[in-house]
Order: structure tokens, then C-alpha cells, then sequence
């Protein structure tokens, strides 16, 4: 069932140096190729925030997986921390070999130190596998996700009261 790799599969916290592979990963992921500059701008404000943490997973030297993961205070939760998982990939021929459970395995140990009491994430419902590997990680499948694309052509009118949020005040 599961093919363990020897010793030489590490994680570690990612760095400058992988936004290649991440990027790659990321657009293999979503089937998208995405603005490369974006993107490198976005990981590189994101990588220092104390909130994030980027994981890859090497595998002879060579990047093989990645997750992303992001903590905040909720007050649903009593104003308890919870933590949200936003991308896990790995490399197709890397899979059901141990990669991506030693990621969720060193988020999980994470989780704890950071006093974080809820772990989520969120999948796509046709990636199948993906959720019978979370079910068999111990996650629990009990929301539903709905997204609203905002539209960044389309005039409208400001909804009454907007400018209170207003970044000029």
C-alpha cells in the first residue's frame, strides 16, 4: 500500500530558493499558469509573515512537495487560533510514498506549538484521493465551501455605507 522512501525524504521550512518549484506545483495544481511576477511578489511578502508557514518536502535533494498553511484568530471560535492548510501538493510519481503525510505530520507539530486548536483545509470535489487521504489523516468532512469570483471589470455602484471602508480615511 504505502511505499515509504528511505531517509533522504526531509521537510523543511521553504525558502527564497523554491518559488520555481512552488510555482510549478501551484499551476500544475490548478491547471493554470499564473503571473509569474504576481506570484513571486505574493510569496515573497507571505513567506515572512509570523501567521504562515511554507513547508517543502525534499526528496533526494530535490523539492517534491509543498503545503501552505495560515493561522488566525477566530471569534466563532471564542477567539481561539485555527489554522488552514491552502495548498498541498505533491508530485505525481512522489504520491502514496509518505510525502504528503510527513507535510501534514510537521504542520500538525506545528499546530501545537502555535496553541493553534482546529486544523482545515479545503479540497476540490473532484479530487477524490485527496479526500480519502485527508479522511484516513484524521480530518472530518462536515462544511460545505462557497466561493463568489469577484469581477474585477464590472463597474458597479459601491453598496450604501462602503465608505466607511474606504482605505482614504
Amino acid at each position: 500500500m504505502l511505499n515509504q522512501l528511505d531517509d533522504s525524504l526531509k521537510v523543511r521550512r521553504a525558502d527564497i530558493n523554491d518559488i520555481q518549484p512552488i510555482y510549478d506545483f501551484l499551476c500544475e495544481l490548478v491547471d493554470e499558469d499564473f503571473d509569474s511576477y504576481k506570484f513571486s511578489r505574493a510569496f515573497m511578502m507571505n513567506i515572512v509573515k509570523p501567521n504562515n508557514v511554507y513547508l517543502v518536502a525534499e526528496y533526494q535533494s530535490k523539492v517534491v512537495g509543498f503545503l501552505s498553511f495560515s493561522s488566525r484568530l477566530v471569534l466563532q471560535l471564542g477567539g481561539e487560533k485555527v489554522g488552514k492548510i491552502l495548498d498541498l501538493y505533491v508530485q505525481p510519481e512522489m504520491r502514496k510514498k509518505g510525502v504528503g503525510k510527513l507535510l501534514l505530520d510537521n504542520i500538525k507539530m506545528q499546530c501545537r506549538s502555535l496553541k493553534v486548536v482546529q486544523l482545515e483545509l479545503t479540497s476540490d470535489v473532484a479530487r477524490i484521493e485527496s479526500h480519502k487521504f485527508y479522511l484516513r489523516e484524521d480530518f472530518v468532512e462536515n462544511q460545505k465551501k462557497f466561493v463568489h469570483k469577484i469581477d474585477q471589470n464590472e463597474n458597479e455602484n459601491p453598496p450604501l455605507g462602503s465608505e466607511h471602508f474606504d482605505s482614504a480615511h
